[in-house]
């Protein structure tokens, strides 16, 4: 009878000891499940923090021949050498096909004079490039259903008394508002503070008896920074979290942008100072905090991120970046227009370079993409040199895109456009006949990024008209100022 029942208990505990295996696999099993899960989502990070939501997950770069690379390393070198190289330039440049960097290289240090050679890490202003950020986080809440781009401003903000001014018309600039550059200043701003987002809607809104050169919306182009700091707060509006908090989360850090952030106060000593042409520190002012249509820092490797997400992503759908990349300003003849957050150039034969140039004290940066040659151009520094904006020139390495030159206000001079020009016709030409300097090409191995960091000591070349009247340091809450200066722009 006593082995009957110990029989009995030793196949229920055997049983039961099976069950609990059975258990712990199962929880074995769905801890397993969790940490993938958790896994991907860090590989993977899904837009607005999201996992429910599309993932950002860039195409894998296809390769291009050592003899295209090799062919496009030596002309972009030559137009570097011609048009920046020796015209004080100090900064970064890279020259990419289909994702494949084919030139890159560095100049310069990071304070001038200094030992901090700026190399592919350093962050450089950006300036207006900002706003090509700006506008496809707008698009991209549109495509999330959350808003609608013809919805008026006033739908979101009550008190907006602007009538018939869209989410729209902000992108393209055809809202008819006045600068904020300008009018805080004219409007009696105490110039010892600084101006954020919500005081520039603020004075929109109150002091809207006072201001000038209002015109009817969607009447005429009229680039405007006004504009893309009032997006910024419709994108916090929105997402009820601060723009660079946004940004942060849906760009820079799935797109693995390291050295990319927006610029706030407690950044003032951490950032590197910008210069004009003769090496002369420009200040921070009272109109640094404002947001949107500037302010965002990055590097020429980070932006080669941006252009892969736009180009070759399942970050936008094909809707939104033909809405962002149609011409929205046509009363003019021209290739130059403006679509939702980029410039372009728009040509009969159906090419277009898109595009954003920045301006910001001595920060300078060129963005150029080529959308149907898969081509990128990106050149930042934080040294003021108008030839930064001649990059663009380097498209017809990749395709017909003559002419390049129409230069937007304040960006260059006649005589410029037409001197290099024409040393960029000359390498054009020796792309059609594959003439390429030997001087140039040196060895048979294609040097694609400069590890040399070096401080030209040849002064950048003096503008026709140079900067005026920059401002002096005054007090900010104990933070470094300037009083204003009316021919700042971007």
């Amino acid at each position: 009878m006593q082995q009957t029942f110990s029989f009995i208990y030793t196949v229920r505990a055997k049983k039961a000891l099976v069950v609990k295996l059975m258990i712990y696999q199962i929880i074995l099993f769905f801890i397993v499940l969790q940490f993938a899960a958790c896994n991907a989502a860090v590989k993977d990070v899904a837009l607005n923090g999201d996992t429910t939501q599309p993932v950002i997950k860039v195409n894998d770069v296809q390769s291009i021949s050592a003899s295209e690379k090799q062919h496009l390393y030596a002309a972009c070198k030559l137009w570097f050498d011609t048009i920046l190289g020796n015209k004080g330039f100090n900064g970064g440049m890279l020259v990419a096909k289909q994702g494949n960097i084919v030139f890159e290289t560095y100049c310069g240090t990071g304070h001038l004079p200094g030992n901090d050679s700026i190399n592919a890490a350093t962050p450089f202003h950006i300036a207006s490039v900002s706003k090509t950020f700006t506008a496809m986080m707008v698009l991209l809440l549109a495509q999330q259903n959350r808003i609608q781009i013809n919805d008026t401003f006033s739908k979101y903000f009550p008190n907006f008394n602007y009538p018939g001014v869209t989410i729209k018309m902000l992108l393209n600039h055809r809202s008819g508002l006045p600068n904020y550059v300008y009018f805080m200043e004219k409007l009696g701003w105490d110039k010892t503070k600084y101006v954020t987002n919500a005081d520039v809607l603020d004075y929109l809104i109150h002091k809207k008896k006072q201001l000038t050169n209002i015109v009817t919306p969607n009447t005429k182009f009229t680039y405007c920074n006004t504009n893309y700091a009032l997006l910024a707060l419709l994108i916090e509006k929105i997402t009820n979290e601060k723009y660079n908090v946004f940004l942060q989360k849906n760009i820079f850090t799935p797109l693995q942008m390291h050295n990319s952030f927006v610029f706030d106060t407690t950044m003032l000593t951490a950032v590197n100072d910008s210069y004009n042409w003769r090496n002369e520190i420009m200040p921070f002012n009272y109109l640094d905090v404002v947001y949107g249509d500037k302010n965002i820092y990055s590097t020429v490797q980070d932006l080669l991120k941006w252009d892969r997400a736009l180009s070759n992503s399942n970050m936008f759908t094909k809707h939104t970046l033909d809405e962002a990349y149609a011409p929205y300003s046509n009363e003019k003849n021209g290739v130059r227009n403006y679509g939702l957050g980029w410039r372009m150039f728009v040509y009969p034969n159906d090419k277009k370079i898109i595009y954003h140039n920045g301006w910001w004290h001595g920060n300078n940066a060129c963005f150029v993409r080529l959308i149907q040659d898969d081509a990128t151009i990106i050149i930042v520094g934080n040294k003021f040199n108008k030839n930064i904006y001649h990059g663009r020139e380097l498209a017809n390495l990749f395709g017909s895109y003559t002419p390049v030159h129409e230069e937007e206000e304040n960006e260059t001079n006649k005589d410029t456009v037409t001197k290099n020009t024409a040393i960029t016709n000359k390498l054009f030409l020796q792309k059609e006949k594959r003439l390429v300097p030997k001087k140039i090409l040196g060895k048979n191995t294609i040097p694609v990024a400069s590890s040399k960091h070096t401080t030209s000591k040849i002064k950048g070349t003096i503008p026709k008209k140079p900067i005026n009247n920059r401002p002096k340091k005054i007090t900010v809450k104990q933070k470094p100022t300037v009083k204003s200066n009316k021919k700042i722009t971007q």
